[in-house]
């Protein structure tokens, strides 16, 4: 990534001279706690290194493991721990956070993290550790109060989203609890004391932030309304749930509208984006599209880009643990424990929580036992549980079930020295965890529920070896005989990338240890056809090609914020950005009210349907004072306009009848009438509709399997309708139906298209720009070159409009100078250089024109 040269704010806050070009990007001075500024580093230091980017890593809890001094001395602080009075510090090997900056590389970019401290830091002791970690670490700590640490994390992360996210709805009080607003608050509070120490640290125009997880989610609302145009990343690493579940959340609208102040929010599946994009869709009323391979949402003018790609291992780091002469030892009793008493073991490590299925595995071992009893006494199921993150009554009950199990099972099919489950529940070192990988011979991971899960990945590569642990494993050398199985459930965001594994709905015990008989059973090249797969994988997919990945996605998603306008519209986490190419601006209406009275000859030309007419409304006739409006601006003699539809002209007729001198273009231009006393004429060649025989029946094949939808049927051209079907089905039928019928229609003298809720088909040749274009040629015939011109329209079909309009303006149809506005509806990526909101604010534009006709037109 390439980065501008930046001046630091806060050096010409202080009166210090800023420095421009080649500078050594510091942290800026900082207020660690109110009133106390303090300098990092005074010195200015010359380098001969261009300027480094630099990225805020922002999470609940900072990569760094604290441990409270027994005594004063502070002695014995490396380049990897620091000091101070009252604690030692030092980076968390097993943070993702820490593997992710180890995986961009030594000095390719400069990472500040900003996050909270796994323990309690007295407020006496705040500032000192606030600076020993700023400047040992490069870290930023946000202390919290306990009391709203424990809402916030505890209590809404916790007890409410997280079991949301994991499809647990809060049925009754004890089954996840019910929404309680004042935890919602405290989250708030928290995302907005994150963003106050992200705005100690920040470079506006230059830093990259990328944001982690459900903890912080509304904090991109935060930091885009103080910083239109900051560079703000996402990444969510639990599932995402479909939108049944999402939609039950109370404060669903607020969440989705904060993740899309971002400008690419980053999921693990495919799965996690669509539901994401369904949620936007049916909530929100939001479409995204597809370009060039990525999906992007159109968010007020901003394009929100999303990411779908897993986080992988830092390959590095497990393969120096390997290399360890303690896990070489490890290894060594394993093997005496179980190999060497013929015994195979099998392997689960999951944290202690609801979601993992650590019972359900329990009983599948079980189950496995009773149906093949040739396995007893030669398979151990030993399973490792982490303490669990969260605290409640559910995790509790999960504890107590898992230990009845273990015993349960191990006294019906344990014999003297052989228990068939081992349960260690006691916290591991990290390399203890990988010597049980590199012995296992199968892996197992049912979670009922989960994010991404490196445990597969962690076990493939633990597989892998070295040549050290194969001289351990009596494997032949240069021999590349490593093998390795994997039971994985279909509920866990790694299983789309394993292929190989054998993949189970955990709820399935009989499955689940079928499942196991099989891995037990598999044929060893077989096993070793599938290690070779799934190492290759998780090798070339590790923790730095993902965030290499992000960050260029990243990079990509914010090209455009130079080049165009931004301002905050919207009150509290409703807040959104408003991003426009330079040209494109709201139309004023003194500006067009003063070029109205300024000019003598006026064209006007105004699309109906969600332009004149609100979308939505059952009742699309025009009101009596859309009626009045349009008589009183017909009245004067200057003035040429017409309504531009695409509904037929017997119905246009019917409800524009009390206009007499309005021109109305009915199905797109196909039809026009100059005024009510004139007939109707053709703008093309009359059509042969023989292809509607071919048209409707695939349509109605579409409108009896989408509910909702309808077929209209026009003299020249049929519309299926999807308005009132679900969004996304009758989105993804629109999308079926588009190249059915271009396939059926190839040879057939129309066009397909796709609008807002629509398919249609019409002759070729038959657009809203053939009206333009026609409206202006008979006023160049008459001798009376508008001088005034003002186009408004709000779909796709009204582009060809404003396309003719605008480049009408260097042609011979239109007076020199004229006053042009080609004006759309909402702001969003059009041909027109105005917009205006919504149809309230057209009204009363036309309201405006309309006044201003009656004082200057005698009655």
């Amino acid at each position: 990534m390439v980065s501008r040269s930046y001046s630091n704010l806060l050096e010409l806050a202080s009166g210090d001279s800023p420095t421009f070009g080649r500078m050594n990007r510091q942290i800026p001075r900082i207020m660690a706690v109110a009133g106390i500024m303090s300098n990092i580093d005074n010195e200015t230091k010359e380098t001969d290194l261009s300027p480094k980017d630099r990225i805020i890593i922002v999470a609940n809890e900072l990569p760094i493991r604290a441990q409270r001094r027994v005594d004063g001395s502070t002695s014995g602080s490396t380049s990897s721990t620091c000091c101070s009075k009252g604690w030692n510090f030092s980076w968390d090997k097993n943070s993702l956070l820490l593997q992710l900056k180890d995986g961009l590389g030594d000095g390719a970019i400069e990472v500040i993290y900003v996050g909270c401290l796994k323990e309690e830091i007295h407020p006496n002791e705040q500032e000192e550790v606030y600076q020993v970690l700023l400047e040992s670490f490069k870290c930023v700590p946000t202390f919290l109060p306990l009391d709203l640490y424990t809402r916030y994390y505890h209590g809404f992360c916790k007890q409410q989203l997280w079991p949301l996210f994991h499809y647990m709805l809060p049925l009754s009080p004890d089954l996840g609890g019910r929404f309680d607003r004042t935890l919602w608050q405290a989250y708030v509070s928290v995302n907005k004391i994150f963003a106050d120490r992200i705005m100690e640290v920040i470079n506006p125009e230059d830093d990259f932030v990328w944001i982690h997880d459900y903890h912080l989610m509304v904090l991109p609302t935060f930091l885009r309304k103080r910083f239109n145009r900051v560079k703000l990343g996402f990444f969510l690493h639990s599932p995402f749930p479909s939108s049944e579940i999402y939609k039950t959340l109370p404060i669903r609208e607020e969440l989705l509208r904060a993740l899309l102040n971002s400008d690419l929010i980053g999921f693990h599946t495919f799965d996690y984006a669509r539901h994401f994009l369904s949620c936007c869709s049916r909530m929100l009323g939001l479409t995204y599209e597809s370009k060039r391979g990525y999906i992007g949402l159109e968010y007020y003018g901003r394009t929100v880009s999303i990411k779908i790609l897993p986080v992988g291992i830092h390959m590095g780091q497990l393969q120096s643990v390997l290399s360890l002469p303690e896990t070489e030892r490890k290894v060594g009793e394993l093997i005496e424990r179980y190999g060497q008493m013929g015994r195979t073991m099998l392997l689960g490590v999951d944290d202690m929580d609801i979601f993992k299925g650590i019972t359900l595995k329990l009983l599948a071992m079980e189950q496995l036992l009773i149906q093949h009893p040739e396995w007893q006494g030669k398979v151990v199921l030993v399973q490792i549980a982490n303490p669990a993150r969260g605290k409640g009554k559910d995790v509790k009950e999960m504890q107590a079930e898992t230990y009845s199990t273990v015993k349960r099972i191990n006294e019906t099919f344990g014999r003297p020295g052989y228990d068939p489950i081992v349960l260690i529940d006691a916290p591991l070192k990290f390399y203890e965890r990988v010597a049980y990988y590199v012995v296992a011979e199968c892996c197992l991971v049912t979670a009922v529920r989960d994010g991404m899960n490196l445990i597969p990945y962690e076990y493939i590569v633990s597989r892998q070896g070295n040549e050290k642990l194969d001289k351990i494993l009596k494997l032949e050398p240069n021999n590349h005989n490593h093998k390795s199985m994997l039971v994985v459930s279909e509920f866990i965001g790694c299983s789309p990338s394993l292929s190989g594994a054998i993949r189970v709905n955990p709820w399935n015990v009989d499955a689940v240890a079928d499942a196991m008989d099989s891995a037990l059973e598999v044929a060893e090249p077989e096993k070793q056809l599938r290690h070779e797969k799934h190492y290759k994988y998780v090798s070339t997919h590790d923790v730095g090609y993902w965030a290499h990945s992000f960050l260029q996605d990243l990079e990509r998603s914010c090209g455009e914020h130079g080049r165009r306008r931004c301002w905050g519209i919207g009150f509290g986490l409703s807040f959104r950005v408003v991003a426009l190419d330079q040209s494109f601006r709201k139309l004023s209406m003194e500006h067009i009210v003063s070029a109205y009275k300024r000019t003598k000859t006026r064209a006007i030309l105004l699309d109906y349907d969600d332009t004149l007419m609100p979308q939505g409304s059952i009742d699309k006739r025009p009101s009596s004072k859309s009626i009045d409006i349009l008589n009183t601006l017909c009245r004067d003699k200057g003035n040429l306009v017409f309504i531009v539809s695409a509904k037929s002209r017997d119905t246009l007729s019917d409800w524009f009848s009390p206009c007499e001198k309005l021109g109305i273009a009915a199905e797109h231009g196909y039809f026009l009438r100059l005024r009510k006393a004139e007939e109707w004429e053709n703008c093309v060649a009359a059509a042969d509709c023989s292809w509607k025989q071919i048209a409707e029946p695939v349509m109605e094949l579409y409108t009896e399997t989408t509910d909702g939808s309808t077929i209209e049927d026009k003299e020249t051209a049929l519309v299926w309708s999807y308005e009132d079907a679900d969004p996304d089905f009758g989105s993804c039928q629109a999308k079926e139906l588009l190249d059915h019928l271009e396939s059926v229609l190839a040879n057939e003298p129309v066009t397909v298209k796709r609008g807002q809720n629509y398919v249609e088909v019409k002759p070729q040749g038959v657009s809203k720009g053939l009206i333009a274009r026609r409206m202006l040629s008979m006023m160049q015939e008459r001798g009376t070159l508008p001088e005034f011109v003002l186009c408004i329209g709000d779909d796709r079909s009204d582009e060809d409009m404003f396309e003719v309009i605008c480049s009408s303006t260097e042609g011979p149809s239109i007076a020199p100078r004229a006053e042009v506005f080609a004006c759309t509806v909402g702001q969003k990526p059009s041909k027109a250089k105005y917009y205006l909101d919504d149809t309230t604010e057209i009204v009363r534009l036309m309201h405006g024109l309309a006044s201003v006709t009656e004082q200057i037109t005698p009655v």
